[in-house]
């Protein structure tokens, strides 16, 4: 298993914005083969960081999904929600395997 972590720069007053980016995003991921584990959106401290994880059971089968980006309309749907609100102002994604109780 393969889990992408977004660490999301956003812009604090286009919250509405990026939670409806992050819906589209959530059904997307779970559509095409992988599991979101969720947004975690502001609460306390810095108003401008989001994360998203979410799980593809390979590389490969994540390399699948990223295959739609560009393509698929609802892929371009989703981004231009974001695009159009400007919302997202930097994101870095990096990639970790998960380290569960049940592995120790």
């Amino acid at each position: 298993m393969i889990t992408c972590v977004v660490d999301y720069t956003i812009d604090p007053g286009k919250i509405e914005a990026f939670e409806e980016f992050a819906a589209e995003w959530i059904r997307l991921v779970n559509k095409h083969g992988g599991r979101h584990h969720g947004y975690f959106m502001p609460s306390e401290g810095a108003s401008d960081k989001a994360l998203a994880l979410f799980s593809f059971p390979s590389f490969a089968a994540y390399e699948q999904y990223r295959q739609l980006f560009g393509v698929d309309p609802e892929f371009i749907a989703a981004d231009r929600i974001r695009d159009e609100s400007g919302c997202v102002l930097r994101y870095e994604r990096s990639f970790m395997r998960p380290f569960l109780e049940s592995d120790g």
